[in-house]
């Protein structure tokens, strides 16, 4: 069963302009994984070269942050929501 992904304005480039897409993925890396496979690109917008999780990009589970959760291992169960988040900044 597929999970839903909410992609922010500044990366709906990536999907031909959608706001969501759906992937597989029973564990947050698997969501990512599956998104870089369809959609080109996002595994490098989310991931730095280590293969952790961005300093200024928030991912949510439902509405959990995964960094309080287990992080790219957190599990996704079947028809939850992921939602993409760039961090904010200003001053």
């Amino acid at each position: 069963m597929a999970v839903t992904v909410r992609i922010p304005t500044t990366l709906r480039p990536m999907t031909g302009g959608a706001s969501q897409v759906q992937v597989e993925g029973e564990i947050l890396i698997d969501v990512i994984n599956n998104l870089e496979a369809v959609h080109p690109g996002f595994k490098d917008r989310l991931l730095d070269e280590s293969g952790e999780l961005r300093k200024f990009v928030n991912l949510f589970v439902a509405d959990d942050d995964v960094r309080y959760l287990a992080g790219l291992q957190t599990p996704v169960p079947a028809g939850e929501t992921v939602s993409i988040i760039p961090a904010v900044a200003g001053g």
